[in-house]
């Protein structure tokens, strides 16, 4: 046992003389994972499963450490911990950074929730701000991991249940929620019986936003290969003819519009979209459409919309949306007179 021991702390030390590597690791372990659910590899589910199970780890820390002690006879020291606990946000947050990048519409909210993810990797691997600036403030540190968790879950269950973002993300944010509560519960100290009320009532409030905030978060496992605007459909090839970035008010009403996106979903679909078409920041119109399969270039799908304002000059979008509100991509173009 005390050459395990030995050995054990000796590839500690030197994982701790190269931070760098395990953030690499986890960056190329998510690299790897969204290049092979494309090919449908079991691979991804096995590095994605490893990625939820270290954060068991996190979950039930003192209780293993006390397993450990005594199985093993010897106690993990504090600084061993923390740094096991940074390791493990490195992984997560390198590891689904990938996801993130290619399914996040750059010109829309979801701009900030992407580059929050890219600011708390960074801080992750910076261990002044790690250490000096993050862990003291304990409710800081408590958004930071739940971030983290979050944004893996919302990865990792795709692939490993093969779930539907409408499944997913719900799923993903009560798990989040309800593994925050004991970081929560450390950080408020009153012994009161009040404390459970702002418990209960912080993990609302989390619940709550997070929901209310989907729109801003990309679907780790969708995103758009194509986007177009055309007059006109070939439905021989199912392809928009001459798409457009203008349209006059006449041909507009003359003609109506058709809305055509490709949506890669490399773990297929089957489930329920919606275009949601919006006038200068109105919604007009949400279009259902239920779409099931998945082909290389992207499952494409179209709504063709006849029945405008009598003044539709302005600035339009389509945005692609799943059912649980979180939006694949956004069409824009503007009608003139």
């Amino acid at each position: 046992m005390p050459v395990l021991k030995q050995q054990v702390f000796r590839l500690i030390a030197l994982v701790q003389r190269h931070p760098g590597v395990v953030a690499i690791f986890g960056f190329v372990s998510g690299l790897a994972s969204f290049l092979l659910v494309e090919r449908q590899a079991e691979l991804a589910q096995v590095l994605a499963l490893v990625m939820l199970v270290s954060w068991l780890w996190l979950i039930l820390e003192n209780v293993l450490r006390e397993r450990i002690a005594h199985w093993f006879g010897f106690e993990l020291p504090p600084p061993l911990l923390r740094y096991a606990t940074q390791m493990i946000h490195q992984e997560s947050l390198f590891f689904v950074l990938p996801f993130f990048f290619i399914t996040t519409t750059w010109n829309s909210g979801q701009l900030l929730f992407s580059g929050l993810l890219a600011s708390a990797a960074l801080i992750s691997i910076i261990d002044p701000l790690y250490y000096k600036w993050l862990a003291p403030r304990r409710w800081l540190f408590l958004a930071f991991h739940t971030l983290a968790l979050f944004a893996l879950l919302l990865t990792a269950l795709p692939i490993i249940f093969k779930l539907t973002t409408a499944q997913s993300y719900p799923l993903a944010l009560a798990a989040a929620v309800v593994l925050s509560f004991p970081s929560l519960y450390t950080v408020i100290s009153a012994k009161r019986w009040w404390r459970w009320l702002v418990l209960v009532g912080l993990m609302t409030l989390l619940g709550g936003g997070g929901w209310l905030a989907r729109i801003w978060v990309p679907p780790a496992t969708l995103w758009l290969n194509e986007v177009a605007v055309s007059t006109e459909m070939n439905d021989a090839q199912r392809a928009p003819v001459n798409p457009l970035k203008t349209i006059s008010d006449t041909q507009l009403h003359q003609q109506g519009l058709y809305a055509y996106a490709a949506i890669n979903a490399p773990r297929g679909l089957n489930e329920r979209i919606y275009h949601v078409w919006r006038h200068n920041g109105r919604e007009i119109e949400r279009i259902a459409l239920d779409i099931h399969g998945g082909r290389k270039k992207g499952y494409r799908a179209w709504t063709h919309k006849q029945n405008f304002p009598a003044d539709a000059v302005g600035r339009w979008q389509v945005q692609v949306l799943t059912e649980a509100g979180q939006m694949i991509g956004v069409l824009r173009f503007q009608v003139v007179q």
